[in-house]
């Protein structure tokens, strides 16, 4: 089974004696990027938000602001 990104970052913090860095936390801030995209591509299918066409990225940008 996929883990999601706040199961892999409880992974790294636990193999690394409680110490993250700050590449790890970026890594599982993308990965919670791309499943977030992946959860709404796949739930709309149509690719229609709020009654105009738009897209994952477009809806993930608009919802948590950006290149997170």
């Amino acid at each position: 089974m996929k883990q999601t990104a706040v199961e892999w970052l409880i992974e790294q913090f636990w193999n690394n004696e409680g110490m993250l860095t700050s590449k790890k936390l970026e890594k599982a801030l993308e990965m919670e990027k791309e499943q977030i995209i992946d959860a709404f591509t796949k739930g709309n299918r149509l690719d229609v938000y709020d009654g105009t066409e738009t897209s994952a990225e477009k809806y993930y940008n608009e919802t948590y602001g950006g290149n997170k």
